[in-house]
């Protein structure tokens, strides 16, 4: 039989050995469900680089393009919480294993298309397993970590948001580039399917299994009647410019504000009888989530829009590769890990205003990129583009970075799970919305786009509701309630629960 020597302390006892919580656990589990983050956001953006290349392949129109990003967006954003409830209820690691299986099928789906059509559908299958995925890293984050060993783990999960989003068009632009097997646009797919094979063989050994309190319930019925106004609100969005805007997407765009009341009325009713609501609507009585909800909003009104409609003008009006237009963006991802780094020291000093500034930031940048490209067209140096880039990437790093932090910070400790959840969905209704919204812009100034310089025009257009979009989060930024710094809300970040 082996034996073991045991350190003694100076008193010669034995010296206790370091406990679970003291090691920290392994950073394995981390790296296991940052791949998961990392690959789920990254499909968000990646395809803006892919779009010019995929609508030529795939014949697809200008509304079929706009679905493949948004789709994504609205399939994430409906299942989010639900996603995050399925896992309370069967098993957090449970769950991120079947999102993470579904993500990786759902992805060689959208490899194998053969019209818009199917890449659509894989896109919305993408964004439903995604749904299921991502709410399980922060409850296993939180379930597994503790002290600095938590708050280390949040920054590591919060850089990799950041690089998968702003990153994301140069890896797509990589890839696209070499060509791989001869696949070219279909490549940004099949990468996540070695991906997510590898995360599905080491997650069970690597991350432990997780449940939340008993006693929860889905709530189909709401998850049902929120979908449809989502559906309500951006289809006709994406399709009505198209189609001249015909009967049907007036009435849709009618009964939205219709079924958003009956969600608000049925979850109350739910609440009133005992029931599980999938929100809590009691949380908006607080002033700090509610006027925050509409900051988050309106802030990612301006943002996947912009990936868009730049990558865009970049590939279709300057006639760059893929790759040469990722490669324009690392001047957006500088500036945005600038913000990002600075961001903590700015809202100890501004508080709530560090949001404001962030998005003033983000909005002059946009209008010196608009000045830029009024004057240059698409004859000039791209080169002219990146203080814009720089100054628009460093606004969204400060806004970014401390924003769910000051939201959640004054949020009551019984709905810090809820109102995470919430606040997380807006983020991707915000990009959902924005890309139909910039798009009605976009397509409507480009016309038939015969003309390069028509890219340019457009691309113009398309960045005065960008520049509204960031005014009126700096503006909502005002009806959050004072605080003395924003340091507080940073701690209280790392305390939140999974949605």
């Amino acid at each position: 039989m082996s034996t073991t020597t045991t350190p003694r302390g100076a008193a010669g006892a034995p010296a206790a050995a370091p406990s679970a919580a003291e090691r920290g656990p392994s950073w394995g589990t981390l790296l296991v469900l940052l791949a998961g983050v990392f690959i789920t956001t990254l499909d968000f953006f990646i395809v803006n680089v892919a779009i010019p290349a995929t609508q030529a392949d795939l014949g697809a129109s200008a509304a079929a393009i706009q679905w493949v990003v948004a789709g994504y967006g609205l399939a994430l954003a409906a299942l989010l919480i639900t996603g995050g409830r399925l896992g309370d209820m069967v098993g957090r690691r449970r769950m991120y294993m079947t999102g993470m299986a579904l993500f990786t099928l759902a992805s060689a789906a959208c490899g194998l298309a053969g019209n818009p059509e199917v890449l659509i559908a894989a896109r919305v299958a993408q964004g439903a397993a995604a749904a299921l995925l991502m709410p399980q890293v922060l409850g296993i984050v939180n379930t597994v970590y503790t002290g600095q060993h938590r708050a280390r783990a949040f920054m590591a999960y919060g850089l990799t948001l950041g690089f998968a989003g702003v990153f994301g068009q140069l890896i797509g632009g990589g890839l696209i580039e070499i060509d791989l097997f001869g696949l070219g646009w279909r490549s940004i797919y099949w990468i996540n399917v070695p991906v997510g094979i590898a995360a599905l063989l080491v997650t069970p050994r690597l991350v432990p299994e997780s449940r939340g309190a008993r006693g929860t319930r889905l709530d189909f019925a709401g998850v049902l009647i929120v979908t449809s106004a989502m559906i309500a609100i951006v289809l006709p969005l994406v399709q009505g410019r198209e189609q001249g805007w015909p009967l049907w997407t007036w009435l849709s765009l009618a009964a939205a504000p219709l079924l958003v009341a009956g969600f608000v009325r049925y979850q109350r009713r739910r609440a009133e009888r005992g029931g599980t609501p999938l929100i809590d609507m009691v949380m908006f009585r607080e002033r700090s989530f509610s006027a925050g909800l509409g900051v988050m909003l309106a802030y990612q009104l301006a943002m996947a829009s912009f990936f868009l409609v730049l990558a865009l003008y970049l590939q279709m009006g300057h006639g760059m590769s893929a790759l040469d237009s990722g490669l324009l963006f690392v001047a957006l991802g500088a500036g945005y890990f600038l913000g990002a780094t600075q961001a903590e020291k700015l809202a100890k000093r501004l508080g709530r205003q560090v949001l404001t500034l962030g998005a003033l930031l983000t909005a002059f940048g946009y209008g010196v990129l608009a000045e830029t490209v009024g004057s240059t067209g698409v004859t000039g140096s791209v080169g002219w583009l990146i203080p814009g880039l720089i100054v628009s990437g460093y606004g969204m790093g400060v806004a970014l970075a401390p924003m769910s932090a000051i939201v959640l910070a004054g949020v009551s400790e019984r709905y810090a799970a809820s109102a995470a959840g919430v606040l997380n969905t807006a983020q991707q209704v915000g990009n959902a919305l924005g890309v139909a919204l910039v798009g009605i812009v976009f397509y409507g100034e480009l016309g038939a786009g015969l003309d390069a310089n028509d890219y340019a025009h457009a691309f113009t257009w398309a960045l005065i509701p960008l520049v509204a979009f960031c005014a009126a989060t700096a503006l909502l930024v005002q009806l959050l309630p004072r605080r003395a710094s924003g340091g507080q809300a940073g701690e209280q970040e790392v305390m939140i629960p999974a949605g």
